[in-house]
């Protein structure tokens, strides 16, 4: 009878541990899938993209040295006001949104994409795109972007970027000219999805293009001194 009274006691307590451990993992699991919201106190990469922006945008959270403190909260105040958001000095998703940021992944990046994703994707935008009208700068990073997703190119953005033969800007210097402040711009809109090209995967400007092959292309959408085609 002891024995058994035993058996039971310890049946019981390994159940209570299994539902503990159950319990642990659940919240585990919740907590690593929620994002913690940037806010007064808080630090990191997040805040000093936070921060970047704000300062390209004319507001003045003091230094972007990811911290955000007093400053960075009356900055975001006033975005948020001026936004007609709710001013409460915390960055969500609306406010990231309004920013033009995804916010970054957990590799630490823009949707998925790395600091230095983003910077080449400003850069390419920059010099195949300089002096063309925003929509169409947005709409060359779309094409890149679009080129990730196809199965004709490759699946990765410096990959798509460094096919040979792909950018022009690259045999001829342009892609180390100085980055325009609007392709920046340009890159966080394309990175999050915007795409004034249709779906392109392709585009070209007719008055200096030398390959008879891309007339040959579909053109579904003209922006600028770009034909942007399938």
């Amino acid at each position: 009878m002891k024995r058994e009274k035993q058996k039971e006691a310890a049946l019981f307590l390994w159940k209570l541990l299994l539902i503990l451990l159950l319990n642990i993992m659940v919240l585990l699991m919740l907590s690593g899938s929620a994002r913690a919201l940037s806010k007064y106190g808080s630090s990191g990469e997040e805040v000093t993209q936070i921060q970047t922006r704000l300062i390209e945008l004319g507001y003045d959270p003091g230094k972007a040295d990811g911290i955000f403190g007093s400053q960075t909260q009356k900055a975001v105040i006033a975005f948020q006001k001026d936004q007609g958001l709710s001013a409460d000095g915390i960055v969500g998703k609306d406010t990231l949104k309004a920013l033009g940021l995804s916010g970054p992944s957990q590799e630490g990046g823009w949707g998925g994409y790395s600091e230095s994703d983003f910077q080449l994707l400003a850069r390419i935008i920059s010099a195949e795109a300089r002096g063309e009208p925003y929509e169409g700068q947005v709409a060359v990073g779309a094409v890149i972007m679009n080129r990730i997703a196809h199965p004709s190119f490759p699946n990765t953005l410096s990959g798509v970027i460094y096919q040979p033969g792909a950018f022009s800007c690259l045999n001829d210097g342009g892609v180390n000219a100085a980055v325009a402040d609007s392709a920046y711009e340009a890159a966080r809109e394309a990175i999050n999805g915007s795409d004034p090209s249709g779906g392109a995967i392709y585009y070209y400007n007719p008055k200096k293009a030398t390959s008879k092959w891309i007339f040959s292309r579909e053109v579904i959408a003209v922006i600028g001194n770009h034909r942007f085609a399938v």
